[in-house]
C-alpha cells in the first residue's frame, strides 16, 4: 500500500474519531435540553390535537342536535328533507350567537384565524391573543355547526396557537422557541383533523413559519405524528375520501391537460378570494351606511345562508359530502357547475359576515367540482387520450387549495393523504404548480397574506419589508441630554420646517421621511393640543434606523439558517 494511501486512511479514520467525539460532546451539553424540547413538543402535539379533535366532535354534535340527523356527513342530504323553516331559522340563530359573542369578547367583531397565527409567529414572537381566540373558537363551532360555509382547520390552528401561546408564557419562551412551539401546535392541529402527518408537518413550516429550519423540524414532526395518533384513536387509520378504483394518466399525452387545469384553478382560486374580500367590503358598507349593530351583522349572513340552502342545501357546512360526490364521478356537468358557483357566493357571505370558519375546506370542494367539470369536457373532447374525470377533480381539489393557501408543498401531501391516492401525483403536481403560479401574482401570495396585507400588515413582501413595522422609533432614537444626542436648536429648526415624526411611530412610518428629507435625523416628538406646545423627545439617526434593521435581518436569516 503506497504512503499517500496510507496517509489519507489513517486521516479519515482521525476525522471520524473527532467527529464522534464532538458528538459525545454535543449530546452532553445539549442533549437533555434537546430531549427537554422534544417533550414539551410532544405534550402540545397531544394538547392540540386533543383540542381539534375535541372542536370536530363538537360541531358534529352541534349539527346531529340542530338538525336531526344521525350522520352529520351526510348533512346536505338530510337537510334536503327538512321543512324550509328549519333550514332557514338554524343559520339565522346561529349567526345570532356569534354576533353576541364576538361583540361581547372581542374589539372588532373579527374572528381570529390562520392569518393572525401567521402574524403571531412573524411579528410577536409565536405569540396570538388568547381571550379572543377562544371566543373565536367557540364563534366558530357555533357557524359550522348551524349552516355556515367555511372549514374547520382555520379555527382548528387558532386554537392550537392558543394553546401555544398559554406555553410559551409559562415557560417564558424566546422568540425562536416561542415560534417553534406554534409550529408544533398548527402540525398537531392540522395532522388530527385531516389525519395528516407528513402534511401537518409541512403545512406548519410553508405556510405559518414560512421557513425550513432544520432545528424545528424534529419538534414539529413528533407534534405532528402525536397530532395523527389522537386522530387515529378516535376514528381509525382511514382516508377522508374514498375514490373508486385506480386513477391512471392516459399516456403522456394527457398532462398539458393538466397543465391547464392548472390554469383554470388558479383563477378559480382567484375569483374565490376576491368574491370573499369584496363581499367583507360591501357588508362593512353597508353596516355603516344603515347603522346596522356589529352583533347584527352575522345573523343577516345567517338569513342569506338559509335563504339559498332552501333550495341548495349541498352549501351548508364543511361540504364533504359534496366534494366525494365530486372525487367519485357522481354528480352531472350542469350540477357541478351550479354548485361552484353557489359554493363560492355561500364562502363570501359566510366570511364577508364574519360569521367565522376556515377556507381550506370551501377550497377543496370548489376545486374538485372545478376538476369535475373540467375533466367532463376534456374527457368528451379526447375520449380515446384521456384518463378518468375523476382524476381531474382530484388534481382541481389540489389546484385550489394549494392556491388559496399559498402552500404548494403541503396542500400537495394533503390531497394524498385524504384520499390515499400516491399513484396520481405528476398530475396533482402539474396542476398545482401552475395554479400557484398564477394565483400568486393576481393577489398577494396566498388567501392570508392577502388578509393581512387588508390591515397593512406586509409579510408578503418578506422580512425586509415587514420587520421595520416591529421597531418603535421611541426605543431607537437618542433621547435628548444623552450622550451624542441631536442638538436641540437644529431639533426645532426642523420641526418648524415639517420635519420630524411621533414617539409612538415605527421605523416602518420613519424610512419614507429620511429618504423625502435627506436629513441624517428626524426630531421626534410628542404633539400636544391647539394650546400645548409640542414636547422633544431626541432624534432618530438615520444610522442608528439601519443598523436596527441590519440586526433583525441577519437574526432573521440566522434562524431560518439554523
Amino acid at each position: 500500500m503506497s504512503k499517500p494511501l496510507k496517509s489519507f486512511i489513517a486521516q479519515g479514520f482521525a476525522d471520524f474519531g473527532l467527529a464522534c467525539g464532538a458528538a459525545v460532546h454535543v449530546m452532553k451539553t445539549r442533549g437533555p435540553s434537546q430531549v427537554q424540547f422534544w417533550f414539551i413538543a410532544l405534550v402540545i402535539g397531544i394538547a392540540a390535537g386533543t383540542a381539534a379533535l375535541l372542536f370536530r366532535l363538537g360541531i358534529e354534535a352541534v349539527q346531529s342536535t340542530l338538525y336531526g340527523t344521525d350522520d352529520p356527513a351526510n348533512l346536505a342530504s338530510f337537510a334536503a328533507g327538512l321543512a324550509w323553516y328549519q333550514i332557514l331559522l338554524i343559520p339565522i340563530c346561529g349567526g345570532l350567537a356569534v354576533g353576541v359573542l364576538l361583540d361581547r369578547l372581542t374589539d372588532d367583531g373579527r374572528v381570529r384565524s390562520v392569518a393572525d397565527v401567521i402574524e403571531g409567529a412573524a411579528l410577536n414572537e409565536g405569540r396570538v391573543e388568547m381571550r379572543r381566540g377562544l371566543a373565536s373558537a367557540v364563534a366558530s363551532l357555533i357557524t359550522l355547526s348551524t349552516g355556515g360555509s367555511s372549514g374547520r382547520e382555520g379555527p382548528v390552528v387558532h386554537l392550537a396557537a392558543v394553546i401555544s401561546t398559554g406555553i410559551c408564557r409559562l415557560i417564558k419562551a424566546n422568540g425562536i422557541t416561542g415560534r417553534d412551539l406554534l409550529g408544533c401546535a398548527v402540525a398537531a392541529a392540522v395532522s388530527a383533523s385531516f389525519n395528516a402527518p407528513i402534511a401537518g408537518a409541512l403545512f406548519a413550516l410553508e405556510v405559518v413559519l414560512r421557513h425550513f429550519a432544520m432545528h424545528a423540524f424534529a419538534p414539529i414532526v413528533i407534534a405532528s405524528v402525536a397530532g395523527t395518533v389522537i386522530n387515529r384513536l378516535a376514528f381509525g387509520d382511514v382516508t377522508e375520501f374514498v375514490l373508486p378504483g385506480l386513477n391512471a394518466i392516459a399516456f403522456y399525452v394527457e398532462l398539458p391537460a393538466f397543465l391547464l387545469l392548472g390554469l383554470v384553478c388558479g383563477l378559480v382560486a382567484v375569483l374565490l378570494m376576491k368574491a370573499v374580500f369584496w363581499a367583507d367590503n360591501v357588508a362593512s358598507y353597508l353596516q355603516d351606511a344603515t347603522g346596522l349593530p356589529r352583533f347584527l351583522r352575522p345573523a343577516v349572513a345567517g338569513g342569506l345562508l338559509g335563504l339559498l340552502a332552501i333550495w341548495w342545501p349541498h352549501i351548508i357546512g364543511v361540504g364533504y359530502e359534496t366534494t366525494s360526490a365530486a372525487l367519485t364521478g357522481e354528480l352531472l356537468f350542469h350540477e357541478a357547475i351550479v354548485f361552484v358557483i353557489l359554493k363560492v357566493i355561500a364562502v363570501a357571505i359566510t366570511m364577508g359576515g364574519r360569521m367565522g370558519g376556515g377556507v381550506f375546506s370551501p377550497s377543496l370542494m370548489v376545486g374538485a367540482l372545478t376538476g369535475l367539470v373540467f375533466g367532463l369536457i376534456a374527457t368528451s373532447i379526447f375520449p380515446n387520450v384521456s384518463g378518468e374525470g375523476t382524476l381531474y377533480a382530484l388534481a382541481g381539489m389540489g389546484a385550489v387549495a394549494a392556491a388559496v393557501l399559498g402552500a404548494p408543498i403541503s396542500t400537495t401531501l394533503i390531497v394524498f393523504e385524504l384520499t390515499g391516492d400516491w399513484q396520481t401525483g405528476l398530475a396533482v403536481m402539474v396542476s398545482v404548480s401552475l395554479s400557484t403560479a398564477l394565483s400568486s401574482r393576481l393577489v398577494d401570495r396566498s388567501f392570508f397574506l392577502t388578509q393581512l396585507e387588508r390591515r397593512n400588515v406586509h409579510l408578503a413582501a418578506g422580512p425586509q419589508a415587514y420587520l421595520l413595522a416591529t421597531f418603535k422609533v421611541a426605543n431607537v432614537m437618542r433621547a435628548t441630554g444623552t450622550l451624542r444626542a441631536a442638538p436641540e436648536a437644529a431639533c426645532w429648526d426642523l420641526v418648524r420646517e415639517g420635519v420630524y415624526i411621533d414617539g409612538n411611530a415605527t421605523l416602518e412610518q420613519a424610512m419614507p421621511i429620511f429618504e423625502q428629507s435627506g436629513q441624517a435625523f428626524i426630531p421626534v416628538v410628542t404633539l400636544g393640543g391647539e394650546d400645548t406646545p409640542p414636547e422633544l423627545w431626541g432624534a432618530l439617526f438615520q444610522v442608528d434606523a439601519l443598523q436596527a434593521m441590519n440586526r433583525a435581518l441577519a437574526a432573521t436569516a440566522a434562524e431560518e439558517h439554523s
